[in-house]
């Protein structure tokens, strides 16, 4: 392969993904749990966006179920951002796996 050729394949690519993380940056996704008494926002970084908790599964007793909750609806998040970020990914670098990324 040409040398002019593989760098220019590689400046498409930083630009493929510093395009694919711009998209990400606004990609959000909701988590559930409990019938919806846990709802949990994730980012394209996977961070919290916001956490809501139904008061009446706040209970000094049921502290252990609370957090499995809080848990379930991080995961479910978690799953559907992920699923998101293989989509905005797919349509970037079809042929191109990086490990990690989704």
């Amino acid at each position: 392969m040409n040398p002019f050729e593989m760098i220019k394949n590689l400046q498409e690519m930083q630009a493929n993904v510093q395009k694919m993380q711009e998209r990400l940056s606004r990609v959000t996704a909701m988590g559930y749990a409990g019938g919806d008494l846990v709802k949990l926002e994730l980012n394209g970084q996977m961070e919290i966006v916001s956490l809501q908790i139904d008061p009446s599964c706040v209970d000094k007793n049921e502290v252990v179920l609370l957090q499995d909750l809080v848990r379930s609806a991080h995961t479910d998040a978690l799953h559907k951002i992920r699923e998101k970020m293989k989509e905005e990914a797919g349509g970037l670098m079809p042929n191109f796996n990086l490990p990690g990324m989704v």
